[in-house]
């Protein structure tokens, strides 16, 4: 560095050391990409809250009886040195027996477990297949691990299967591990998850499957879609404690000795605080609230149905099949100014804009939830059809 770079510009005024990110953050505005920090208002077709657990009196409760107990709201270190909490042990103990896996890791939340199993498990001559429009927190943990890793195509298996063949004829030699969601979080689609499993048998891969927005909606008594394979000693799921579930955190469930590796190898595990306690507790009754909620599950199933029939009468628009439905805008600013009418009149709705969908798909996500009841519904879709139709050029 040298003296010009540290004196004032002339006139006195000096430059900003930040004015890069500035000049960065002014370029988002101008493409309609910058994102602000906004409260929840309307009625909320945006959160992942799909069971309405968050608020619940029944996980209000199950505070108030952690805290009797006094269960500390803090873990005060890692899991590593004192902060392994005997909530922690029940928590685990307990999404073992509820999900049907031979263990399961609690994380601080579900980016903490995949960072954590992709940057760490798969080794530097392993190669890992994952679908294009995977999580962000899987392409995040490949990029700081040590094995190869290559996109297939988006609920492909063929396409997954021909990337292997591609890698073994180039003389890879390691293990294959095949990575997807089992209901994608943009698009509200799902893979075959039966196929997907006779492909890894087939290659004697590693299935990883993240469960973040199937878990408690989803697979009997809301165990996920991935519920028929748990146990299979080639099968590792990820299961979400932030969205249905309502509180915080994350289950990396598969083997043990997986899950003692990355207790022993896991960088973002060994050195981060543990979960709180508090939340720990909270949590497990979170998993026997939803083991007996499959009257809430059918409540949720109903309005995905007459989801469906308001966005094609309204709309003309095909449905997902699930609680996440994507009104797929194509412009990033059109989406933004959809999103803000709609917001105008009361309804929760977000736009959602590149890098996180692909380039020219910017869309509305509508989410449905048993925060709100049939007649939002109705009211959201009409309101959505008139917007629409006086925005079409």
């Amino acid at each position: 560095m040298n003296e010009r770079d540290i004196r004032p510009a002339a006139g006195g005024d000096r430059i900003s050391p930040f004015a890069p990110l500035a000049a960065d953050l002014q370029r988002l505005t101008v493409r309609g990409r910058r994102r602000r920090l906004e409260r929840p208002a309307g009625l909320d077709f945006t959160s992942n809250d799909y069971l309405a657990f968050a608020g619940s009196t029944e996980l209000r409760e199950a505070a108030v009886e952690a805290l009797s107990r006094q269960v500390p709201v803090g873990a005060g270190g890692s899991r590593a040195l004192r902060g392994n909490h005997p909530e922690h042990e029940a928590v685990e103990a307990a999404a073992a027996r509820y999900f049907g896996c031979e263990s399961a890791l609690y994380f601080v939340s579900g980016y903490a477990a995949n960072l954590t199993l992709f940057a760490t498990a798969p080794q530097g001559r392993d190669l890992v297949v994952h679908d294009e429009r995977i999580h962000a927190s899987v392409h995040d943990g490949l990029r700081r691990g040590r094995a190869d890793f290559i996109a297939a195509r988006h609920n492909d298996a063929q396409s997954i299967d021909d990337e292997i063949t591609r890698w073994r004829n180039s003389g890879g030699q390691g293990r294959i591990w095949i990575a997807v969601e089992s209901l994608y979080s943009m698009d509200g689609d799902a893979p075959d998850l039966a196929e997907l499993a006779a492909l890894a048998q087939r290659r004697e891969a590693i299935l990883v499957i993240d469960e973040a927005h199937a878990t408690g909606v989803l697979g009997p008594g809301g165990r996920g879609r991935a519920a028929f394979l748990e146990g299979r000693d080639n099968i590792v799921t990820v299961h979400t404690c932030g969205k249905a579930l309502g509180t915080a955190g994350a289950f990396v469930c598969g083997p043990s000795v997986l899950n003692d590796y990355l207790v022993n190898r896991g960088r973002p595990f060994i050195y981060g605080t543990a979960p709180p306690p508090l939340i720990a507790a909270v949590t497990r009754a979170a998993l026997a609230l939803c083991e007996r909620s499959d009257a809430r599950r059918q409540r949720l199933q109903g309005l995905v149905e007459l989801a469906t029939r308001s966005l094609a009468h309204h709309c003309g628009l095909p449905g997902s099949g699930s609680h996440i439905l994507p009104i797929i805008i194509g412009a990033d600013v059109k989406a933004i100014d959809l999103a803000a009418a709609l917001q105008m009149q009361g309804f929760d709705v977000r736009a959602i804009r590149p890098p996180t969908v692909p380039v020219g798909t910017a869309r509305l996500r509508v989410a449905l939830t048993l925060n709100v009841g049939e007649a939002a519904i109705e009211s959201l879709f009409y309101a959505l059809g008139r917007e629409m139709a006086q925005t079409s050029p």
